[in-house]
């Protein structure tokens, strides 16, 4: 009998334990890939929670949302989108917070291609230019912003290549199908440092901050996990992780 109780409780606490883990559909801008596939090992690690990572571009996140799409929490690459969501009743009031600023850099997968300042963009010595759509893509439109500073719109134009995201427009440069392009720092930085290439590391001021909101969304109002892996983007564990690819706060 005394063995049968054993068993029965050890029974209980697995199962109670298995019931305490849930799993969470989480949409993620692209350029925020690479640091939250290291966020996640960590958070999972400690909180026993799965996470389900689908990356994208934010515009197209928000028709899929405003679609039905059953993702329960974004990260978005902007501010805008989240605070659209709220205002339309399908994000969670209050939850909205921002977790990273980003920066916009213009990079080549080639080394000593892209000079420190920049100057390619008017010199030349290349055919073609990647950049995310502008429209769905806060990078894209972010690297629009630094074509227009500089007065550059007309002579660029021609040389444009557009990716849907700004995951793909990093693989236009890696590729060849373009020289070089506008991607997010944390495409090509880690630990300080480039991982490739060569890059112009493009002022703040030209280019709106890239502020970047996190929210629940309506179908995580009631998962345990959605709360627990927000909480998690704040802790010290996870700002070292995005400040290691070159986020802000």
């Amino acid at each position: 009998m005394a063995q049968w109780i054993r068993i029965s409780t050890m029974l209980w606490f697995f199962v109670t334990g298995v019931a305490k883990a849930d799993s969470l559909q989480v949409a993620v801008a692209a350029n925020f890939a690479g640091a939250v596939e290291a966020i996640a090992k960590g958070f999972e690690a400690k909180s026993g929670h799965k996470l389900a990572i689908i990356t994208g571009a934010t515009g197209k996140f928000f028709a899929q949302i405003k679609n039905g799409a059953p993702f329960e929490v974004l990260l978005s690459a902007d501010q805008e989108t989240p605070k659209k969501l709220e205002d339309e009743g399908l994000a969670v009031q209050g939850s909205r917070f921002t977790y990273a600023i980003g920066h916009l850099v213009l990079w080549s997968n080639k080394t000593h291609f892209v000079d420190r300042d920049g100057n390619i963009l008017t010199t030349g010595g290349f055919k073609h230019l990647s950049i995310a759509n502008p429209k769905t893509a806060p990078y894209g439109a972010a690297a629009v912003e630094v074509i227009r500073k500089l007065g550059l719109e007309k002579r660029l134009a021609p040389k444009l290549v557009q990716g849907e995201n700004i995951a793909q427009t990093q693989q236009f440069i890696i590729s060849g199908n373009a020289e070089l392009g506008f991607v997010s720092l944390s495409q090509v930085y880690k630990d300080g440092q480039l991982t490739s290439g060569s890059a112009w590391f493009i002022p703040e001021r030209d280019y709106k901050p890239l502020k970047q909101d996190a929210v629940v969304l309506r179908p995580g109002a009631t998962n345990p996990a959605a709360k627990a892996f927000l909480d998690y983007l704040r802790s010290p564990e996870a700002l070292e992780v995005m400040a290691s690819f070159g986020y802000s706060h």
